[in-house]
């Protein structure tokens, strides 16, 4: 078997096989098979798809690159949320220190940014000393201790998915369903949670930009995950404005900070306390979804989860000063502002421009090898149906750049302003169970 022919076969339409689907994996991970070969194998997978079967041979294939954790021996139920991405969705953050301040486990393997939304990884990282590269043992630990830890795909762990993850970055091959779904569930089946809630973007910024699309991938996933016995949910919730007021990484997770102390409440806040309610429920901690909000909010007000968070970032060696004293995250060395040319109603028109825009501002990557700025980003001061003065300011601008005019024309080019009000999208379209 030769990598050329199975990349000829997928790139011709043809089904491919357990067998070929397995070599090109194996054969990647032990580094016969070149990147960009695997590059090639990607595009056509891209162009041509995968059907069902070949998307579960190919997580699984992803999955069994590494070692598949067995969590049983907790005293608890185990659940993990993953999301498609987004600007600002920033979640996950605020929702495992609730689920684990409810004496759920939540081992959670997260990544970085990929394209123009960022990555919870380089959220963490922007707390001085986090460290999100812990084996399975210090993982282990640290899940034990304090009922949820975050990190990165480690070598044990999937770890053919950390190699593709950052190739199907910079090679244009992110908006595949089967990508997706073999990349996000071969990391959750491997890390052993029985319970398994997904967010699926849709909307302009989403990946998945089309509804439809993006109720298919939340299908194939959960169809997926079943078929590796898993309880799954999937939750398709709207993309077509930033989530929350935070773009950007030491931002996002100020931004949860200020949530956790319970001193905003936001449409962030909202859906990350919705979909902390489905995994609540989805464990059978509660009989109704109004019960698993009432306990998950609950679980912010009496400050069981910031307590959580602050164990977290002292067990993963983080600087836990933050907290209190946000200068401890760093500033950017400019401020600047973009403001309303009119009066009128805001709407947001583009919000993939707004996740570039804070890439173009350090705050993402543009390719593999750069740094991420981590006080770089964009504060967002008014959102869709709000109404502007004229000079009201609309983002505020974190970055160390000597040049943003790029970055202000595509902010720009991001909004609208007109006499008619728009309201907001409800932000939780479908449930897939």
């Amino acid at each position: 078997m030769r990598a050329y022919d199975v990349i000829y076969k997928k790139r011709n339409g043809q089904k491919l096989s357990k067998e070929e689907i397995s070599f090109m994996i194996d054969g990647y991970i032990n580094r016969e098979i070149a990147d960009y070969q695997m590059s090639a194998f990607l595009m056509s997978v891209y162009f041509q798809n995968l059907d069902d079967e070949e998307t579960f041979y190919l997580t699984k294939a992803m999955a069994n690159s590494g070692e598949i954790l067995d969590l049983s021996f907790l005293d608890g139920p185990t659940a993990d949320k993953h999301s498609t991405g987004g600007v600002g969705d920033g979640t996950s953050l605020l929702i495992a220190p609730i689920l684990a301040s409810c004496d759920i486990y939540v081992p959670m393997m997260s990544g970085r940014a990929l394209g123009h939304t960022g990555g919870t990884l380089d959220k963490l990282e922007s707390i001085p000393g986090f460290n999100v590269n812990l084996d399975i043992k210090e993982f282990i630990s640290v899940l034990k201790q304090n009922k949820f830890a975050m990190i990165g795909q480690t070598k044990e762990v999937a770890p053919v998915d950390k190699r593709t993850y950052a190739l199907r970055d910079v090679t244009a091959t992110v908006e595949s369903i089967p990508l997706i779904c073999s990349s996000i569930m071969s990391k959750k089946i491997a890390e052993g949670a029985q319970n398994i809630l997904l967010d699926v973007k849709t909307g302009n910024a989403a990946f998945i930009q089309e509804y439809e699309k993006s109720k298919m991938l939340a299908e194939k996933m959960v169809s997926v995950g079943k078929k590796f016995g898993r309880n799954m949910t999937a939750v398709i919730t709207d993309m077509d404005e930033p989530l929350g007021t935070a773009v950007g990484n030491s931002l996002e997770v100020i931004q949860t900070i200020e949530a956790l102390k319970n001193k905003t409440d936001n449409d962030f806040v909202q859906l990350s306390i919705d979909l902390a309610a489905f995994s609540i429920l989805q464990v059978g901690l509660t009989k109704t979804f109004e019960q698993a909000q009432s306990l998950a909010k609950g679980k912010i007000t009496s400050g069981q989860a910031l307590n959580k968070f602050i164990k977290m970032i002292e067990l993963q060696k983080g600087n836990t000063k933050v907290v209190d004293d946000y200068s401890v995250f760093g500033k950017a060395k400019n401020v600047s502002y973009i403001k309303a040319k009119e009066n009128g109603y805001l709407k947001f028109i583009n919000t993939r421009n707004i996740g570039i825009a804070s890439c173009l501002l350090g705050a993402g990557r543009l390719k593999v090898e750069d740094k991420i700025d981590f006080v770089s980003g964009i504060i967002i001061h008014k959102k869709s149906g709000d109404f502007v003065n004229k000079n009201d300011v609309i983002f505020e601008l974190h970055h160390n750049k000597t040049d943003v005019d790029n970055t202000v024309e595509l902010l720009n080019s991001s909004y609208n302003v007109s006499d008619e009000k728009t309201e907001q999208n409800k932000k939780i379209k479908y449930i897939v169970n």
